[in-house]
């Protein structure tokens, strides 16, 4: 026995009973009584009717407790390329990324602060074009240099 669901209320429609009615665009809905369909066919919204189901599931008082959706992160992997393996491709990246270092550090050292640095004990922010005494904030205002 295979009960379906009315179109406008949501309650269940038995075999054998009901009405069905069918749109222009072959689209199928079912009513279990003449009510449903006569509120359906003068375009009466079931969520504002206070007897149907989905106005019920809206307002019912307490509401359960639904289960965060659990999504898995991508994972980057680094393939080999034709012609080069991953360990050639490591150690080109590894190569660029001292040279950008070094460009980096290149004001520090011409500045003589790169010295000075060295010298003292290390400072707790790397890779800064001003003095580490001057406070962040205050330099941070329009700052386009280089992040934290």
């Amino acid at each position: 026995m295979k009960v379906e669901i009315d179109s406008f209320s949501g309650f269940c429609v038995y075999p054998s009973k009901g009405k069905l009615f069918v749109h222009g665009d072959s689209k199928v809905f079912r009513f279990a009584s003449s009510k449903n369909s006569s509120l359906f066919l003068q375009r009466k919204n079931p969520r504002k009717i206070a007897w149907t189901q989905v106005y019920r599931r809206m307002h019912k008082g307490i509401t359960e407790e639904v289960a965060k959706k659990w999504s898995r992160r991508t994972v980057k992997h680094q393939r080999d390329i034709v012609g080069a393996d991953l360990a050639t491709i490591a150690a080109s990246l590894r190569r660029n990324q001292t040279a950008a270092r070094n460009r980096d550090c290149q004001p520090l050292q011409r500045s003589g602060l790169g010295r000075k640095r060295r010298s003292r004990k290390r400072p707790s922010c790397t890779r800064t074009c001003f003095d580490c005494t001057e406070s962040v904030e205050a330099v941070d205002e329009g700052w386009q240099g280089w992040t934290m």
